[in-house]
């Protein structure tokens, strides 16, 4: 039996790997302390489960989801982004229902790029904008982020002939995997470039709800005519526990909304309907308390982290937002080589830099989703191995 031949130009997916690893390391009886999914360990928001105990009793939530989203949670969403960035959207045409940002990306992605386009991907980044451009038969253009420019891309250092190539750019601020963020100048410079080459800009929105010291993080679609050229996706998972409830948005543009929704509707059905009121009821619930009680937690985490990582001789300054600590693998090791030795040594996993791109060599990321007294003790573990084990 053969593959199409497009499946041997994407890896496997990282995280499907980082659970194989994982699951190993158990069955040979080791207690293995994953720091590498970003996956919430706190309990979802409550209005989400009450709503969702009374939703799923109604036989009306049963039937096929309407394909774009209930009208009921298209509004919530509208409502929301009003209240939270002062952005007026419109819930039939400017809002979509996603099964979880994941799908909606990867489906963006083949709605608008095919052979002979170019995708502006970050690099490093979250995988999939990558191997869906592969997969749609786009040619994506790395775009390095590094620390010397706060991980932000050079949008002035794309040649003109890819910009004039190019269907869609890709921004994820709050950043993951290295934490970074955005400012309202950044943004407006990449609305200026989009606009002027016609390039769809797609923020990825996931972590938007996360900040620290006081900081909040902008929607793109605050800045003055952002919706004339970009759209954003809006992820429940990280701010209100949601992950395994797979929900999410994508806002703004309605011509690029509009062919979202048409591939949707050819490939698969809206997000099950009692989520979606499970959803909408988490968003009208008025929960910036939750918000603020989940960030209060991570920051922490974070800071507690930063300082054991400090201890261990590992150098990294403090993010603003995200539940991520993005730093250079200690001793010259490279991101496997550390990986495989804190796996070994420590019984610790914690995810390689260069699983995010080819500039994320070299560097490892931790994630702050974990109870904190095992958080503490895989750090432990960590500092205790590099002091009875220094790498060669």
């Amino acid at each position: 039996m053969q593959p199409a031949s497009r499946m041997n130009q994407i890896p496997p997916y990282l995280f499907l790997e980082l659970d194989k690893l994982v699951a190993k390391q158990r069955q040979l009886g080791r207690d293995v302390i994953s720091l590498g999914i970003g996956d919430p360990d706190r309990p979802t928001i409550p209005a989400a489960l009450d709503t969702l105990k009374e939703a799923v009793n109604n036989p009306d939530t049963h039937r096929y989801p309407n394909y774009l989203g209930s009208e009921a949670f298209r509004e919530s969403v509208s409502h929301w982004y009003h209240e939270r960035f002062g952005v007026d959207l419109e819930p039939r045409s400017e809002v979509l229902a996603l099964i979880g940002s994941k799908e909606g990306i990867a489906h963006l992605i083949w709605a608008m790029a095919g052979p002979g386009d170019v995708v502006l991907v970050p690099d490093p980044c979250y995988p999939v904008y990558y191997t869906q451009s592969i997969l749609a038969g786009a040619e994506p253009y790395s775009l390095p982020l590094t620390q010397e420019n706060q991980f932000l891309p050079d949008l002035k250092a794309i040649p003109e002939d890819v910009w004039k190539r190019a269907k869609m750019l890709w921004l994820n601020y709050p950043n993951n995997p290295t934490g970074a963020v955005a400012t309202r100048e950044f943004y407006q410079e990449a609305i200026d470039f989009c606009r002027k080459y016609d390039v769809l800009l797609c923020s990825d929105g996931a972590y938007l709800d996360i900040g620290f010291d006081g900081y909040r993080a902008p929607s793109v679609l605050e800045l003055p005519g952002a919706k004339d050229i970009a759209m954003e996706f809006y992820s429940l998972s990280k701010p209100f526990n949601m992950t395994g409830w797979r929900i999410a948005a994508a806002v703004g543009n309605p011509q690029a909304i509009g062919l979202l929704g048409t591939m949707k509707s050819n490939l698969d059905s809206g997000p099950f309907t009692a989520i979606q009121d499970a959803a909408r009821a988490t968003l009208d619930s008025h929960p910036v308390p939750f918000i603020q009680s989940m960030n209060a937690l991570y920051q922490e985490r974070r800071d507690l982290a930063v300082q054991a990582l400090h201890n261990m001789g590992i150098a990294i300054s403090k993010p603003q937002s995200t539940f991520y600590l993005w730093f250079r693998a200690p001793f010259g090791m490279t991101s496997q080589e550390a990986t495989n030795y804190f796996v070994q040594f420590a019984d610790v996993v914690i995810t390689p830099g260069e699983a995010y791109g080819k500039q994320g060599a070299g560097w490892l990321r931790i994630s702050l989703t974990i109870d904190t007294p095992r958080l503490e003790e895989g750090l432990e573990r960590m500092a205790r191995a590099l002091r009875h084990h220094p790498p060669a």
